[in-house]
């Protein structure tokens, strides 16, 4: 049996071991398949369970086990495949609606039918194939390319191949015509040498020197073929060599005075020495109108430059769909076709702008004026000076009214609405305030002031009238105010008179009244108790019916109240029988 320092010692060991296979001085730990062990594996992963019977270190335990695999299947699934021969007849228990046993009618994913199949028996579809249940992996139920056949692509692979070779054969025709056309022409040549050989020898030198001629255009014009595909090569600001296949930069004219000269200021545009090009503007921040040089992009953008680079563009296109167009090769061909496009597409654009108004409608919302009206606003370029006046640019015009301006009419030198005196407006050559009236010139603008100083009087008078009138209407308030007082309390006092007087003799009538209505409450109380003891004196079985209940349900009023309590007896009171013996 292990001591307790054994056992220490032998942990310590065990200790020391794990750390040196950790700072991977010591060899790791193999399982039983001869794989290492990763020394970083916590414990509680890598120590198996109790119940797992491990001889020696192993990760097994962690790994899926052989006895729970499933065994999937490889295969793929038909799809939309009609299985067997369509029956004639309805079977039982098939899709009411199709006549297919692989499914229900609220399966069915024909279209509903009218009468369906189970009533007619008619057109009846056939079934299904149901596929085998296949047990799949996860990646297996979720592969999109199952069930390709990759025969199919073949398919792509033969026309492309096809078209290919349309190209080559198109392009051997073409060669085979041109190499037919250049034996025309060697022949034709040659006939004219022999034409040329019976002429004198002077015509023959000089028909030698004609044919140099011709050799030499004929050099000249393959160097042209060659030169004719320099643009695909070619760059901005580059030349193409197509004798020495190299590209060369484009040098300045000697003479002519540097970019980099043109501004000495270290800010402005900037000059790229390895291109000896300067794309921006050196006088950008001037407004000089004698600049010789405004930078490469403003040759580049200027002039024939944009309808160059929509030609080329157009040209690339049409290269792309199989038509044979260069710009440098053949430009009329391309100018010609050019213009026809750009024509065809305007009237394609106007064919549909049409037909979207005719079907639509909306052509008076496109019948709106030009943005300057309706924003007043433009990019016309103004400057102005300190005191008002245009130094560059054209001043902006003034927006016309749709009625008639200047008009003059009855003698009138200016219109109506150019005058204005308290609160109206008049004519300011005649000060009139009336409207299409005729013009009186000089003297009536001598009227108008005296009729202005006449107003002043008359307000002025009104305004002292008005303050005197104000004082009287407030005295007249007054002395209404005193009256509707005094009279007010004179009515009071009656009132009050009245009132006391005639609460008298309403009192004095209630009192009677009351008094008439006890006596008589009096009376029915006596008659009713002399029944009362009348009843009550005879045998009860001569009574009548209900004789001892009241004559009604109704509550009794104030004054039978008093009246009984009037003739109640009290049988403690000494003179009761008195009064019953009198």
């Amino acid at each position: 049996m292990a001591t307790g320092g054994s056992a220490r010692e032998d942990w310590k060991k065990r200790k020391e071991l794990e750390e040196a296979r950790k700072a991977g001085t010591a060899p790791a730990e193999t399982d039983e398949s001869g794989r290492d062990i990763n020394p970083h594996i916590p414990q509680y992963i890598s120590e198996a369970p109790w119940y797992v019977s491990l001889n020696r270190p192993s990760l097994r335990h962690q790994r899926e086990q052989p006895e729970k695999l499933l065994q999937y299947e490889s295969g793929w699934l038909k799809r939309g495949v009609k299985e067997g021969p369509t029956a004639t007849k309805f079977r039982a228990g098939a899709c009411a609606n199709c006549g297919s046993v692989t499914h229900k009618k609220k399966d069915c994913l024909e279209r509903p039918r009218k009468i369906g199949a189970q009533f007619n028996g008619a057109n009846i579809c056939p079934d299904e194939h149901l596929p085998a249940n296949l047990v799949q992996t996860f990646d297996g139920k979720r592969d999109r390319w199952n069930g390709y056949d990759p025969e199919e692509y073949q398919k792509v692979i033969d026309e492309h191949h096809n078209i290919e070779m349309a190209k080559r054969r198109l392009k051997a025709e073409r060669l085979q015509e041109e190499s037919r056309k250049t034996v025309a022409k060697a022949k034709n040549k040659k006939d004219k040498e022999e034409n040329s050989d019976k002429n004198d020898s002077g015509d023959s030198s000089s028909s030698d020197d004609e044919d140099e001629q011709k050799r030499g255009d004929g050099a000249d014009s393959e160097e042209d073929d060659e030169d004719k595909y320099a643009d695909q090569v070619d760059m901005p600001g580059t030349k193409f060599d197509s004798k020495h296949r190299t590209t060369i930069r484009n040098l300045r004219i000697r003479e002519d005075t540097a970019k980099y000269l043109h501004n000495l200021d270290p800010n402005s545009a900037h000059y790229d020495p390895k291109t000896r090009s300067m794309r921006e503007n050196p006088f950008k921040s001037t407004s000089r109108d004698d600049i010789l040089f405004r930078g490469e992009n403003f040759v580049r953008h200027s002039g024939e430059v944009n309808g160059m680079a929509h030609q080329q563009l157009f040209a690339w296109e049409a290269t792309d769909k199989g038509l044979d167009v260069h710009q440098q090769a053949d430009p009329t061909k391309m100018e010609l076709l050019y213009s026809d496009f750009r024509k065809k597409k305007e009237n394609f654009k106007q064919d549909m702008k049409e037909g979207i108004l005719e079907k639509y409608g909306g052509q008076q919302h496109l019948d709106a004026p030009p943005a300057e009206l309706l924003l007043a606003q433009t990019e016309n370029y103004v400057e102005y000076s300190r005191t008002g006046h245009v130094i560059k640019g054209q001043e902006k015009a003034v927006a016309k009214s749709k009625y008639e301006e200047d008009v003059y009419i009855n003698n009138h030198s200016s219109v109506f609405g150019s005058f204005w005196e308290a609160g109206h407006w008049g004519y300011a050559c005649c000060h009139s305030l009336v409207k299409m009236s005729y013009c009186t010139g000089e003297q009536g603008k001598i009227a108008a002031r005296s009729r202005h100083v006449q107003m002043k009087t008359i307000l002025a008078e009104k305004q002292r009238s008005l303050v005197e009138m104000h004082k009287a209407k407030r005295d007249r308030e007054e002395a209404e105010r005193k009256r509707k007082k005094k009279s007010k309390k004179e009515k009071k006092s009656k009132s009050k008179k009245r009132k006391h007087s005639e609460s008298d003799d309403e009192s004095e009538d209630e009192d009677a009244k009351k008094a008439a209505k006890l006596a008589q409450a009096v009376k029915d109380e006596e008659l009713r108790q002399k029944n009362v003891e009348r009843i009550m004196a005879m045998d009860e079985r001569k009574r009548p019916y209900n004789s001892m209940h009241a004559d009604s349900g109704k509550a009794p009023t104030e004054e039978e109240m008093e009246a009984w309590r009037l003739t109640k007896k009290n049988p403690e009171d000494p003179m009761a029988n008195f009064l019953d013996a009198v």
